[in-house]
């Protein structure tokens, strides 16, 4: 499958793209890309170095007669989402991406693609072993950790970098040009509990929640897709007074990142209500289901009878705890005023794990504004603790904040208009582009974000368009040629 990826054009680009593919890298765990990228610069002859925290840094000298222009910083990161199918049978840790060729897309089979950010890095890297693309002076900036904590951008000394225009390969629509984004914080709720011994007379069920769409919680985060933990919740609410439900286990979503495709429940019900409480909870199911049928049309609920576990949450504890998710916040909670269309701020539920006396509730925060940011941050912290959880603020980032006069944008701009006879979308988006921390310690560097179309990054349905990194690649290579000249 990957040699038929190989010959796609542009080739340099999916060749560098499956090479990437074959080294495990997720968030936290880059040590093997981070060799893999310094072997690749040294087989070039490229300076290359890795800074104290594993930004891996290559410098290329300017093509002749490219001499006199500014020099770039040209940035993507290397670390990927590392998400399956619960019935992918898949080892991240060491095996390579398996990709196939279905029409204009390249897909996973079973998990994440890494088209995010992988085909951007793919880019920096055919420029980087090009031997006849003209280009300035080149600084790579290869980033570690983005999608859990954008810790790489985060470390990045001032200083390190001396180009005066960076450009971010890490917009999913080929068709826009990136001018700001989206910061936030990962706020969790912690408690512990003390566990009981299940009741007699109890009958055990497991509840999955599962084929949900799932997604990147900033760019989805608008479409309204279902959210395995709220819909678990949903579906356990008020049974523990009207069939004595007891929860036993939780086990929802994944990354702070992704929204939560699935959600894994262990419980038991008395067992006088096991028919009533069936009864009421297909219906239950039913009307979930018929709500989210245009959105969520493969989503399944099961329940399915099991031998009752032996511990259950202190009963106490259990209604503050589904009474708080149920009222936490999850979705759009303010559109821009000032941008048509662009949610500001939001919050995505992301993981719950119930388990041997402990709960922990992670979510991400995201707006493009500061203030609005802690709003809601605050909001959550109020509900958890009002039901008694320990409340964290961690890992806060800040946004991008436009610059309608920047030069490298009306270059883009015009670039693009040129190519392809259309004009693009200047936007900001939903998510959180390392853009804005990068500009705390280079707050004179002129950016600007683009690259091909990606779609369902973060989950098991990533794919990425062949037609579109062709374009992509033509955007790129133009807007190279056409970097000013040094002031």
């Amino acid at each position: 499958m990957s040699q038929d990826i190989r010959n796609i054009e542009p080739k340099v680009v999916w060749n560098h793209f499956a090479d990437l593919n074959s080294v495990p890298r997720p968030s936290k765990k880059e040590e093997r890309i981070i060799q893999f990228m310094v072997d690749f610069g040294n087989n070039l002859n490229l300076e290359t170095f890795v800074d104290h925290v594993g930004n891996v840094i290559m410098k290329k000298p300017a093509t002749f007669g490219f001499e006199n222009r500014k020099t770039i910083v040209m940035q993507g990161h290397i670390d990927m989402v590392h998400q399956k199918n619960a019935d992918t049978v898949f080892d991240f840790d060491t095996e390579g991406i398996k990709m196939f060729v279905e029409g204009d897309w390249i897909k996973a089979e079973g998990t994440t693609l890494g088209a995010d950010n992988g085909l951007g890095v793919a880019a920096i890297m055919a420029i980087l072993s090009s031997t006849d693309i003209e280009h300035p002076e080149i600084e790579a900036l290869f980033t570690i950790d983005e999608e859990t904590g954008m810790t790489g951008a985060m470390g990045l000394k001032a200083g390190v970098l001396k180009g005066e225009i960076l450009l971010n390969l890490d917009t999913e629509e080929d068709d826009e040009i990136g001018i700001g984004c989206a910061g936030g914080v990962d706020v969790t709720a912690t408690k512990t509990y003390k566990e009981e011994e299940t009741p007699a007379n109890t009958t055990g069920f497991t509840i999955a929640v599962k084929g949900l769409n799932g997604g990147h919680s900033g760019m989805d985060i608008i479409k309204g897709l279902g959210n395995a933990n709220k819909i678990m919740n949903r579906i356990l609410f008020d049974s523990f007074t009207n069939f004595g439900l007891r929860i036993s286990e939780i086990n929802g979503g994944s990354l702070r990142n992704a929204i939560p495709r699935e959600s894994f429940a262990t419980v038991v019900v008395d067992t006088v209500s096991k028919e009533p409480f069936l009864f009421e909870t297909t219906e239950v199911i039913n009307t979930i289901k018929k709500e989210f049928s245009t959105l969520e049309a493969n989503l399944e609920i099961e329940i399915t009878e099991v031998i009752a576990a032996e511990k259950v949450m202190n009963l106490g504890v259990q209604e503050g705890f589904i009474k708080a998710i149920y009222s936490a916040l999850n979705g759009v909670y303010r559109m821009s005023p000032d941008v048509d269309g662009l949610v500001e701020t939001s919050n995505n539920i992301a993981r719950i794990i119930v388990k041997d006396g402990t709960i922990k509730i992670a979510c991400l925060t995201r707006s493009s504004s500061e203030s609005n940011k802690w709003d809601l941050a605050n909001s959550l912290r109020s509900c958890f603790e009002l039901a008694g959880f320990d409340v964290d603020f961690e890992g806060t980032y800040p946004g991008w904040l436009p610059n309608l006069n920047s030069e490298i944008l009306v270059i883009v701009e015009n670039v693009y208009k040129e190519l392809f006879k259309e004009n693009p979308r200047v936007e900001a988006c939903h998510a959180g582009l390392e853009c804005g921390i990068l500009g705390q310690n280079y707050p004179t560097i002129d950016m600007i974000s683009f690259g091909p179309t990606i779609r369902g990054a973060h989950s098991p349905d990533e794919r990425a368009q062949i037609s579109s990194t062709q374009k992509f690649w033509k955007l790129l290579l133009h807007v190279l040629k056409n970097i000013p000249k040094k002031s």
